[in-house]
């Protein structure tokens, strides 16, 4: 297949999460190929760095401030990224939050906010792109982070896993019914990724947590968020045109399930 596959030239393409880490490094990607990137993130003034930097590299960037957990507002950005061209090809639903307690202590305020942000938040973000692209005739692509967290269990991931469970299943739910539109739907399942989500601790204790990621993979490393992004690239790209209800899963080779 030519490396023109890869090629976003024209086309529409909106991240969230945008403003640091996994979601900063796709949509530079993203921008990279030639799409038009709009830049969404609770943070506005990160996702407004993030555009800026893409747009000083000759690319082309939008910024938003959108909580995902607001059907809304992420109703009203969808509607603004299609507007300004038409269309809307890609959207990479990247946003998520992290929460660690054991299960006998997971309080529902806890439960709840974890999953408003990353199951919600992703399943807004599929409706209403998917609303949109069959509105404009559009054959897109619909990316969705997961994590490793849905192949094993882990101590204190319960809220989280679960979440990211659900992503999976809704990616493979919506594949089945909207391939007849020409939209794929795909999920990312990264394993542990350098990130400000993982960078929470001392350099010691990171240092400790990152420790038995690097025995456990046979490449011997853990991740750094532009191994997603290309990842989802990928997928949001022709190159995957016979990919949907799958799940992808760049994590060095710690887990390998069937």
């Amino acid at each position: 297949m030519p490396l023109t596959a890869y090629d976003l030239t024209g086309r529409t393409a909106l991240v969230t999460g945008a403003a640091s880490g996994i979601g900063r490094a796709t949509a530079t990607l993203l921008a990279d190929a030639g799409a038009t990137v709009h830049c969404a993130d609770l943070d506005a003034q990160g996702a407004q760095a993030t555009a800026a930097a893409i747009t000083a590299a000759a690319g082309s960037a939008h910024a938003h401030r959108l909580d995902v957990t607001r059907r809304e507002q992420v109703a009203a950005v969808i509607d603004a990224a299609r507007s300004a061209t038409g269309r809307l090809d890609v959207m990479a639903n990247i946003a998520g939050i992290m929460h660690s307690a054991p299960v006998l202590e997971t309080a529902d305020t806890d439960l709840d906010r974890v999953w408003n942000t990353n199951f919600k938040g992703v399943l807004y973000g599929c409706q209403e792109a998917a609303r949109a692209m069959i509105a404009t005739g559009t054959r897109g692509s619909l990316v969705n982070m997961a994590s490793g967290a849905i192949d094993t269990g882990a101590p204190g991931l319960l809220s989280y896993g679960a979440a990211k469970a659900a992503v999976v299943q809704l990616t493979k739910t919506l594949a089945t019914e909207v391939g007849r539109h020409g939209i794929r739907v795909n999920a990312v399942a990264p394993g542990w990724i350098r990130t400000a989500m993982t960078d929470r601790h001392t350099a010691q204790a990171q240092q400790q947590a990152e420790g038995p990621m690097i025995r456990m993979s046979p490449l011997g490393r853990v991740g750094e968020p532009e191994d997603v992004a290309h990842t989802v690239l990928h997928l949001a790209s022709d190159a995957s045109s016979f990919m949907t209800g799958q799940v992808l899963r760049p994590n060095g080779g710690v887990a390998m399930p069937w």
